[in-house]
């Protein structure tokens, strides 16, 4: 569904109705506390921080691949076969030689983009989330 500017301008207008911003300030707030005491780069959180609440705005769903990247790291840390284990091998066992390498590297590519984001969120995210 295409996004008009009417709808748009609706949407932060609701925004605004229902004190969005406030509680985005006051959240980037606490954060900004717990990065101070934590020795984290200010600044960076706030990057951070108007990234995520930009994707919220934007209502992107969230990304099956890097969701599966979080999910593996969470329970194992980085491995070394990770390229292998992220692998779909059926669509892998279709492809010809050169198709395979191309493959490969876009999914590594792929995963290093996803590495990356899982080490900007667990910075400001996971580290700071209560352990059950």
């Amino acid at each position: 569904m295409e996004r008009t500017l009417k709808t748009l301008a609706k949407e932060a207008k609701i925004r605004m109705k229902r004190g969005f911003w406030k509680e985005c300030e006051a959240e980037l707030r606490t954060k900004k506390t717990q990065a101070k005491e934590q020795g984290i780069n200010e600044n960076k959180l706030e990057r951070y921080f108007a990234e995520k609440v930009s994707t919220r705005i934007k209502g992107e769903a969230p990304d099956e691949f890097y969701l599966k990247v979080r999910d593996m790291l969470l329970k194992e840390g980085e491995v070394s076969d990770a390229i292998g284990r992220l692998t779909d091998k059926a669509y892998y066992d279709t492809l010809t030689y050169s198709e395979k390498q191309r493959y490969t590297l876009e999914l590594s590519e792929k995963y290093l983009r996803a590495l990356e984001r899982f080490k900007r969120e667990y910075e400001f995210e996971w580290k700071n989330a209560p352990r059950n």
